[in-house]
């Protein structure tokens, strides 16, 4: 058999070097996407955890408006801290009843912590510093924005 005859095989620079660049290409578009889907994951992870709070938060509220728990002096039947929705609180007229409103404080997807920022009843809606009389509401500490450009913290 003749080897002169025949083709040489493999693969020549130009081809190598389109290759590469095709999968360059198609990396640099799958990375901005893989990014965001991270992004819109925390922020569902966000909203759920803001959800589950504030809900917690009115439970208790609806609670201590109906009697069934004891108000302590000065937080409008509010929670004192997040704290007491973990710990629980007894129910008025029941013995050794106990009722819980969350299972642990949620971690913030943001930062990493279960650390919130927090508002009382009697703060400003804007209120970036806790009057420590009641937890009114929550919010996240990360600086960061959002997707849909509002600021986590405002949400």
């Amino acid at each position: 058999m003749n080897v002169s005859g025949r083709r040489a095989r493999g693969f020549s620079l130009v081809e190598l070097v389109i290759v590469c660049a095709c999968i360059l290409a198609l990396t640099a578009m799958i990375v901005p996407v893989t990014r965001f889907g991270i992004v819109r994951q925390k922020e569902m992870e966000l909203r759920e955890a803001l959800r589950s709070m504030r809900g917690a938060i009115d439970d208790f509220k609806r609670l201590s408006d109906q009697g069934l728990i004891p108000v302590d002096l000065d937080t409008e039947g509010y929670p004192k801290t997040l704290e007491k929705l973990v710990d629980g609180v007894d129910l008025v007229g029941q013995v050794k009843k106990k009722k819980r409103f969350l299972r642990k404080i949620p971690i913030d997807p943001m930062t990493g912590k279960a650390e919130w920022g927090l508002r009382s009843y009697q703060d400003d809606p804007d209120a970036r510093s806790w009057g420590r009389q009641n937890v009114y509401d929550v919010y996240s500490l990360s600086p960061l924005t959002g997707l849909d450009k509002v600021k986590y913290k405002d949400w």
